[in-house]
């Protein structure tokens, strides 16, 4: 009888974690279908990949302290500032090239290596990057001179970086209200 009890307890765990498995499976597939944004969810992955190779995880966040957890382009949110600056404050024509590259450059890595650029291993994406650089096409150039602009400047004015980092101050110098003055007399 025990036997039999822990045999559908069992078979009962095995079901329900094939079932939020599952569910799981389906959020995502339904977030993909049902995306409604300016940039698609392949563009914001492609996007996030680029800030990734740019800037990976490394720089640590607080110099002073040795126990600081490493810094990257994501775990500051510049790829969340770039999809801001891109869908706000770049005009049509600008985020028009900017979506045609994207969808070029991953075309590209399928092509060649039958996956996505978001898939691919950080090395080859630096290495598609850097062809990107050293293209004759001047619009590969422009793409890449933009993405790599942007995602230092969003990387760089994040608080991790201005004040843990480089002990930026807001206004420098103090202001000592009720000072001593030596007398002149």
């Amino acid at each position: 009888m025990n036997r039999r009890k822990s045999l559908k307890i069992l078979g009962g765990s095995v079901v329900g974690i094939a079932g939020l498995v599952m569910i799981d499976w389906k959020w995502q597939l339904m977030d993909q279908m049902t995306h409604n944004g300016f940039f698609s969810f392949t563009e914001k992955k492609l996007i996030r990949s680029i800030a990734d190779t740019i800037i990976p995880e490394g720089l640590p966040a607080n110099v002073s302290s040795d126990n600081s957890k490493p810094i990257g382009a994501l775990s500051t949110g510049t790829d969340i500032y770039l999809l801001k600056v891109f869908e706000h404050c770049y005009e049509k024509e600008g985020q028009e090239i900017l979506k045609r590259q994207l969808r070029a450059l991953d075309n590209r890595t399928q092509n060649e290596l039958a996956s996505h650029f978001y898939a691919v291993d950080k090395e080859v994406r630096e290495a598609m990057l850097v062809s990107l650089s050293t293209s004759e096409n001047e619009e590969n150039r422009d793409f890449f001179q933009t993405m790599k602009s942007e995602t230092i400047t969003g990387f760089t004015t994040v608080k991790e970086v201005m004040v843990d980092y480089r002990n930026y101050k807001v206004a420098p110098g103090y202001y000592h209200g009720c000072a001593d003055l030596p007398s002149t007399t």
